[in-house]
């Protein structure tokens, strides 16, 4: 019997459990270790945070982002892993504003060093959560056996990596509890093209500067031209927002833009407007390639400590929640504050 249980030893996770205090916490995860998607992030530095943080980089309901934010900002977050002997810096070769950490495992060790009073669970996938009512408690049901706790938080991401564990469990926990999933899809992933874009195929490796309009939103950055159809930063980022239909893309936007022979050659005989080009995706690399899920537990039937207003004790923290930031550490510090603010509400 835990105090609390946690489905998900990623970076909410983890964070959420460093932070509760005075509890005896059981952590679940269906990998064999944890911070299996940290380990890869960043090219395994571990893109931590930004610079430039507030909630007009996320998709989702923009208030409640900000409160969540606003209460473990990405200062806060820098003074907690300067205090854990981690001293990321600031690299914007990729995207504008972002702190890359040393390595990876540092954050690992870290969070393996701070998670030393949690009992571990791992390579235990939950198949099932119910709430008995007459005691009060969630029976957490694993591969491996049942796991009971009065309180649950669920931060066990979104369904994008496959191939690190990644799953639908939290979807469906919060299904079952009467929660609503808003719809799911690939984020921070590049772009498949149609036909008037094959030309992109013969550029495949060629990386220019654009600047990307999609609705109101206005992206900068890197984008890189591949066999199947186009990626890179600002590609990435651009899916973030995409739904289906057009967007626009500068490939000169600045007055010492450089276009390579290469491009100039790949359009010489096309018809385009390079200032204006408008791309109309066939869809997407999928899950299989996406960094992040967009959609998740719909924040209107969470309140602002991201306890459930349908089940009481019930934590919804991380990737799994409505809210999904652009590339360049929007989606860590979404998964730190997002955990430190459900584990301040529980200690408190």
């Amino acid at each position: 019997m835990y105090d609390i249980a946690v489905v998900g030893a990623g970076a909410s996770g983890l964070m959420a459990a460093s932070y509760l205090k005075d509890k005896k916490i059981a952590i679940i995860d269906g990998n064999t270790k944890i911070g299996k998607k940290i380990k890869v992030s960043g090219g395994g530095k571990c893109n931590i945070t930004n610079i430039y943080m507030d909630s007009t980089h996320y998709l989702g309901d923009s208030s409640f982002i900000q409160t969540i934010l606003d209460d473990f900002d990405q200062k806060d977050l820098l003074k907690f892993l300067n205090k854990n002997n981690l001293y990321p810096t600031l690299n914007e070769k990729i995207v504008k504003g972002t702190y890359f950490c040393n390595t990876s495992e540092d954050v690992i060790d870290m969070f393996k060093r701070l998670t030393k009073h949690c009992r571990y669970y791992l390579d235990h996938k939950v198949t099932n959560v119910s709430y008995n009512s007459s005691n009060s408690k969630f029976i957490i049901e694993t591969t491996k056996q049942k796991i009971e706790a009065k309180k649950l938080i669920v931060a066990s991401g979104g369904v994008s990596y496959s191939s690190l564990g990644a799953s639908d469990i939290g979807f469906n926990i919060a299904k079952k509890f009467g929660h609503t999933i808003t719809r799911l899809d690939p984020a921070l992933v590049g772009f498949t093209v149609q036909k008037d874009q094959f030309w992109f195929k013969d550029l495949s490796g060629l990386s220019l500067d654009v600047k990307i309009t999609i609705g109101e939103k206005v992206v900068e950055g890197s984008m890189l031209f591949t066999h199947k159809g186009c990626s890179g930063p600002a590609i990435l980022t651009t899916s973030l927002y995409w739904k289906k239909g057009s967007f626009s893309i500068d490939f000169a936007p600045y007055k010492n833009s450089y276009l390579p022979k290469r491009f100039k050659k790949a359009i010489k005989e096309l018809d385009i407007d390079i200032h204006n080009y408008i791309l109309a995706p066939a869809g997407n690399f999928g899950y299989t390639k996406a960094e992040v899920t967009k959609g998740g537990v719909d924040t209107d039937e969470l309140d602002d400590t991201l306890q459930s207003k349908l089940q009481k004790d019930l934590y919804f923290i991380g990737e799994v929640v409505d809210a999904t930031g652009e590339l360049g550490g929007y989606n860590f510090q979404w998964a730190f504050s997002s955990g430190v603010k459900a584990s301040k509400a529980i200690n408190s």
